[in-house]
């Protein structure tokens, strides 16, 4: 009897387990159907209250419209590059600098690393000023340059591979020295080979936020053809109305390339971020 009861309640348990991850995957996903079935409408469909699901006629016009209103060729060119050189730049410098604050014994050591968590705990708008100020100084505003700018030092990669290196045993390192190599020589061929795996985590979360980043692309480059897909989608958005319809096709459009490279890559990301749960 007591036997029956506990499978009982386990069975119990196992049904509003999945259950709670059935509705948390629905909820998870609607936004997503909800913007496919939106590209199809029209306008007054968009906008109908009560709402209505499925569109009365499944209509192409509107990605035809997004794509004539945006330069689409560019904002894919223009995503693509500020994601290769800002997911470059955050692993080649925050291996160095993280394996410095690891590994190496130097003056202020604990003050800089101090400051860099001060810059990880404050909000990335209060640095769009100063920044925004430096790049129209160079005269670089409305490049790639400026696209990148923010990404050069990556606060979070300095602390996520310092924590990564800790974690190498010392014997490591000394064991290189003693077979003759420097310090330089240790980094490159010792050290930074064993960080493969929170490499590939920094480089998943380093590019999944350059995609994402709407205020920066959109402050620093005016110029349409020199937009990102973030910013330039919010441009056909309107002072006082929105075609919606258009304005969903156009974010289906934006979004087909990480869905593609996620299905492509699916294993490394997932491998990736499970990889910062442990040490």
């Amino acid at each position: 009897m007591k036997h029956s009861s506990l499978e009982r309640s386990k069975k119990i348990t196992t049904v509003l387990t999945y259950a709670v991850l059935i509705l948390g995957a629905v909820i998870m996903i609607f936004p997503f159907v909800w913007m496919i079935l939106t590209s199809s409408k029209t306008v007054p469909e968009s906008m109908q209250i009560p709402p209505t699901i499925f569109p009365a006629q499944w209509i192409l016009d509107n990605f035809k419209e997004a794509v004539a209103s945006l330069p689409f060729v560019n904002l894919y060119l223009n995503t693509a590059l500020m994601i290769v050189f800002r997911v470059l730049c955050a692993v080649v410098f925050s291996s160095m600098a993280g394996y410095a604050f690891a590994k190496l014994q130097f003056r202020g050591k604990n003050i800089l690393f101090g400051i860099i968590l001060v810059q990880m705990s404050l909000p990335s708008q209060i640095f769009i000023i100063p920044q925004y100020q430096m790049v129209a100084k160079m005269g670089l505003a409305n490049t790639i340059f400026a696209l990148v700018f923010p990404g050069i030092v990556s606060a979070f990669g300095v602390f996520f591979l310092r924590q990564t290196y800790m974690g190498i045993p010392v014997e490591i390192g000394e064991a290189a020295y003693l077979d003759g190599c420097n310090q330089w020589q240790t980094f490159v061929k010792v050290m930074f080979p064993l960080t493969g795996t929170s490499v590939a985590a920094l480089t998943i979360f380093t590019a999944v936020f350059a995609y994402s980043d709407l205020m920066w692309p959109l402050v620093v480059n005016s110029d349409l053809n020199m937009m990102t897909l973030s910013s330039g989608l919010a441009t056909l958005r309107g002072q006082f109305t929105t075609n919606f319809p258009v304005l969903m096709a156009g974010s289906l459009l934006a979004m087909l390339p990480m869905v593609v490279l996620y299905l492509i890559f699916q294993r490394q990301f997932i491998e990736g971020i499970a990889s910062t749960g442990g040490k």
